[in-house]
């Protein structure tokens, strides 16, 4: 059984205005993605600013969505490092606070032969039960998972399920799932490629663009899988000009900006994260104003 199918969403860890955690509004956002159609919250990711939050929040960030979410959909918890040790940590504090599965980025700044992706991955998942959902996204880790690796890790650990690709490659995308027989719960981790990679035999998206219109993202998703590919196309094609606003600074600084526009008081970014540049805040306004956001 997968861990999910259809649109879980990436989602931000709110602040005070002090930069520390506001767990009242993470509950709040996650009751109104939840109402919103949402397939399952994934927490404390690249969105989810889990790079600069300290191993306590990450720990506590984890167990309060489980503890919010009370089962009503899959949480699925970011628990990757460049530091292998530390991501047996905390995927092991997850799996003890409830969660469902572990998404676990690549070792980054190491950049690690394929070989050591394999021991680095292997290592972590010896060491759960939980269902492990691996995250490819070299343009910010540095690292690539190759298709070849993907396949082996597949078939030595049972516990390794998945992919999150964001990797913008069809091609590399299309070898993997070849290589792995079809056997892979692939996720797309590219909002603007939820469409084609479903037509790969992917599952679902860990979307980003969910935080600001999560029940669209879930109907792209489930008009697919159920069959209704002109739906699900007519959304992704609608969706593209917010999707490029969201991501025209890097990720999350556009999408906690656009949800504290829409007054959900999201709170501030933590260092070296900072605001929008001017033009570009004024881009992502005039996206969302046509998308119907705003």
């Amino acid at each position: 059984m997968a861990v999910f199918k259809g649109a879980g969403v990436a989602i931000v860890t709110p602040m005070n205005a002090d930069q520390s955690v506001n767990y009242d509004k993470l509950e709040e956002i996650i009751e109104e993605q939840i109402a919103g159609a949402t397939d399952a919250i994934v927490i404390v990711g690249t969105t989810g600013e889990g790079s600069t939050l300290s191993m306590e929040e990450h720990s506590e960030c984890i167990k309060k969505a489980v503890e919010f979410t009370k089962h009503r959909i899959p949480v699925v918890a970011g628990t990757g490092s460049n530091c292998t040790a530390t991501a047996i940590q905390l995927t092991q504090e997850a799996e003890e606070h409830g969660a469902d599965a572990a998404l676990v980025v690549t070792p980054y700044y190491n950049k690690a032969t394929q070989n050591g992706l394999i021991a680095h991955y292997s290592a972590i998942a010896d060491s759960t039960k939980l269902p492990m959902i691996l995250y490819n996204v070299p343009g910010r880790t540095g690292t690539n998972i190759a298709p070849e690796t993907v396949a082996t890790l597949r078939k030595t650990k049972k516990n390794i399920v998945g992919v999150k690709d964001a990797t913008a490659n069809l091609a590399q995308t299309s070898e993997m799932m070849r290589l792995c027989d079809g056997d892979l719960e692939l996720y797309s981790g590219e909002d603007g490629l939820v469409v084609p990679i479903l037509s790969l035999g992917g599952i679902g998206v860990i979307s980003v663009v969910s935080n600001v219109a999560p029940h669209d993202v879930h109907e792209m998703v489930m008009s697919f899988l159920n069959g209704d590919i002109e739906k699900a196309r007519q959304i992704q094609l609608r969706e593209l000009p917010l999707v490029d606003a969201l991501f025209c600074e890097v990720n999350p600084i556009p999408v906690k900006t656009a949800m504290n526009l829409m007054g959900k008081e999201v709170g501030p970014l933590r260092l070296p994260l900072c605001e929008m540049e001017p033009e570009n805040l004024e881009r992502l306004k005039k996206a969302m104003k046509d998308y119907g956001l705003l």
